[in-house]
């Protein structure tokens, strides 16, 4: 075994420079992120609690393992992680927080690098049946499945559709004689794709199916169906299940396939919180199809807080590997600079910074929304249900793709280096990307956001009552002046996006007039709308941002404060100069003034460039963590990298077999 190369003692020289310079306490950030002194010392102990614990570690690398091995040592880790939380919880430390922090981006990533394969056990099957389960369902089921004495998934997507729920193919039809619904597959499409754990790991499922009853498709519902017998773990008659194979990336996730033959489930099985089938058969419908929504809102929320989180990861790594990297010169008769100091480098790294906290902020806001609105459906009240279902989808889909264009800026940003497996980029980009797919496919998503803001644009009555939307009432004329100001750019941004939508809604009215049915005009006008909505999601994000940052600067000291106002403003004119084209064409924006903001954004980046080190090391997120060898807090790259290369199987022999084999007999035979 190759002796360790690194000295755990030894700070990288470049980083200890970086970090003198930082003109802030790096702590108070943390707090800030963290919400309080309090908060940051729970995560630290949950963080000692599970990554110092050698129960919890691989082995062997884990690209060095069969597809197989993976899930076999993911499964063992995984077991072992919810045994920790369940001695948390009967200490009395239990909560939420356990929970999301094992299932999220951050320690949860940590745990398991490429995916979780009882994710999906808390993330859908629990909080599905709390959100479509009656009260004697949700007493039968949540408690097995916190007990985990069941292991469950969610089974919706199938081979053959995806986001398109309203298309799923598999039946669900009620035998009154028995009292049971009949489960079918009638085609290969029809076949359940992708559900996490659905592979090896669960032996329940919430199967999303079409409804028959008396003789009536009554569309998609929700149904709970044993998959393996809890003491064999072998698949019951009728079940066909498996996995599906290797992917770009959450291969420990252990998705699998499912289909069904005369699979026969009692009646009691359909979640029957909203809609229901009496024991003749008789369907009663709920007062409202929104209230099914909640779990797949609930999910879209959580997963912009992981996009945030994954992007903190990729801009620490490419941070400090970015301080510690010394290459080419900026005048040719001085030494090699750090390409920190380049200010393409620059460029490529701080606005992905200032990214993580807006959509941190973002999905804080989205949070508290959701709990609201939540709330409200408990007590009858739908009116903002919409509005938060077209927030969540425009958010996941521009967060979760901004992330996954960010983690791969920032893999380049690290030149060839940041290609090693060892650097944890193509891990966490394989990671974040699939995010762009699942719980709804971004463009379908902002279709859906886009189909609110068409809606709220043709009838403004009630749009006072709108937050989110509420700017659409006035900002289309409006006569906004110049100036550099955030202020200034969301009203500019706002403006832009009404003027979008303004003329998607004419061009999808002319297509009418024109001749056209509306679902044609609408499919016609889609580009448009796709991106409207997405200048929606982006133009709350910056208010949303300018909003925090504004309260708290009253609770933090004047250093610190002037960090987050670097950082906001430099979100909000990355932000806006993304979308040149649009600002000039639906508002009076002028070519001087885009040169201002262009300087603008050059002045931030040379403000932020003392402070980069001390910011992302204010994420506070641990080496165990991160698990990059460019990206450690003691900076010691080169010898991190050349003692994971040693790790490497090919290296444990000086000679590989494939030398007698096939490569000897391959050299002689030219002699």
């Amino acid at each position: 075994m190759a002796v360790s190369t690194i000295n755990s003692n030894k700070i990288n020289s470049d980083l200890v420079k970086e970090r003198a310079k930082c003109t802030f306490n790096t702590v108070e950030l943390t707090h800030l992120l963290d919400g309080g002194a309090e908060k940051t010392n729970e995560r630290k102990s949950r963080e000692k609690f599970f990554l110092e614990d050698p129960e919890l570690r691989l082995k062997v690398p884990l690209e060095y393992l069969s597809h197989k091995e993976k899930y076999e040592e993911s499964i063992r880790i995984a077991c072992n992680i919810f045994k920790k939380v369940n001695q948390l919880q009967s200490e009395g430390k239990g909560g939420m927080d356990n929970f999301r922090e094992i299932l999220g981006g951050q320690l949860g990533s940590a745990l398991l690098k490429d995916g979780n394969p009882l994710t999906l056990h808390y993330v859908m099957f629990i909080p599905t049946v709390m959100g479509q389960g009656n009260i004697q369902q949700q007493a039968e089921w949540i408690q097995k499945a916190w007990n985990c004495d069941i292991i469950g998934t969610y089974a919706q997507t199938e081979l053959g559709h995806g986001t398109f729920i309203r298309g799923l193919e598999t039946t669900a039809t009620y035998d009154p004689k028995t009292e049971e619904f009949i489960l079918d597959s009638p085609t290969l499409t029809s076949y359940k794709w992708w559900p996490g754990g659905l592979g090896h790991s669960a032996n329940f499922a919430i199967v999303v199916a079409q409804l028959y009853t008396q003789g009536k498709c009554h569309g998609i519902h929700p149904f709970i169906v044993q998959l393996r017998d809890e003491k064999s773990h072998k698949p019951l008659p009728g079940i066909k299940v498996g996995e599906i194979g290797c992917k770009m990336g959450m291969n420990c996730t252990n998705n699998g396939y499912l289909g069904f033959e005369n699979v026969r489930i009692p009646r009691t099985n359909m979640l029957m919180k909203n809609n229901q089938v009496l024991p003749d058969g008789t369907y009663v419908k709920s007062p409202s199809s929104k209230l099914t929504y909640g779990t797949m809102i609930f999910v879209r929320v959580v997963l912009v807080q992981d996009a945030a989180t994954y992007l903190k990861k990729a801009v620490i790594i490419a941070t400090r590997y970015s301080a510690i990297r010394h290459q080419s010169q900026i005048n040719p008769n001085e030494a090699e600079v750090q390409i920190l100091d380049f200010v393409t480098q620059q460029y490529k790294l701080f606005p992905y910074i200032s990214m993580c906290f807006a959509f941190q902020y973002a999905a804080n806001w989205l949070w508290d929304v959701y709990n609201n609105v939540t709330g409200e459906l408990e007590s009858g009240h739908l009116d903002n249900l919409p509005e938060l279902h077209a927030a969540s989808c425009v958010f996941k889909a521009v967060s979760s793709a901004d992330a996954a264009q960010g983690v791969e800026t920032l893999r380049l940003a690290c030149g060839g280096h940041g290609y090693m497996t060892s650097s944890n980029l193509p891990q966490t980009y394989g990671l974040v990307t699939a995010m762009c797919t699942y719980e709804g496919e971004n463009t379908v998503l902002l279709l859906q956001t886009a189909r609110f803001l068409i809606k709220t644009w043709q009838n403004k009555s009630n749009i006072s009552k709108l937050p989110t939307v509420r700017y659409l009432e006035t900002s289309l004329h409006k006569n906004i002046p110049f100036e550099k100001s955030v202020k200034w750019i969301i009203s500019t941004l706002q403006q832009t996006t009404a003027g979008k939508i303004n003329l998607a809604n004419e061009h999808i009215n002319q297509r009418v007039k024109n001749g056209q049915s509306y679902e044609d005009a609408w499919n016609g006008t889609s580009i448009e709308l796709t991106a409207a909505a997405e200048l929606h999601g982006r133009s709350i994000i910056v208010e949303t941002f300018y909003n925090t940052v504004n309260n708290l600067k009253k609770q933090t000291s004047q250093q610190l404060g002037a960090v987050l106002q670097h950082l906001l403003e430099l979100y909000a004119v990355y932000t806006i100069l993304r979308s040149t084209g649009d600002v000039l064409r639906f508002t009076n924006v002028l070519g001087r003034d885009v040169d201002v903001l262009q300087l603008w954004l050059e002045e931030l980046l040379a403000a932020i460039r003392p402070n980069a080190v001390g910011i992302v090391d204010s994420f506070d997120i641990r080496d165990e963590v991160l698990s990059s060898a460019l990206g450690a807090y003691d900076g010691n790259v080169y010898e991190r990298l050349f003692e994971e290369a040693q790790k490497s199987p090919l290296n444990s022999d000086p000679v590989n077999k494939s030398f007698h084999m096939y490569l000897k007999p391959f050299l002689q035979s030219s002699l």
